[in-house]
């Protein structure tokens, strides 16, 4: 299943693009997503265990399945005061 994920702020940064395209045996979970976003690009690694994922608008947790064409948004941990 061909999965698109949006990034945004500093995992667009540091992927050096707005969207990643990965190839996923079903089922897709947001476990494997993250997985598959470390190798397709190396730099998320180090924050991807703190960034949250949204599908279809709506956060989900590592245990949430993705459904074909859903779409999926990598958010990064913010921070400043």
């Amino acid at each position: 299943m061909n999965v698109r994920v949006k990034l945004f702020a500093l995992t667009q940064d540091l992927a050096g693009t707005s969207e990643v395209s990965l190839e996923l045996a079903p089922p897709v979970t947001i476990a494997a997503i993250r997985l598959a976003l470390a190798e397709a690009a190396p730099a998320l690694g180090p924050i991807l265990p703190s960034c949250a994922f949204a599908v279809d608008n709506e956060y989900s947790t590592n245990a949430t399945e993705v459904r074909d064409q859903a779409e999926i948004a990598c958010l990064p941990p913010v921070s400043g005061g």
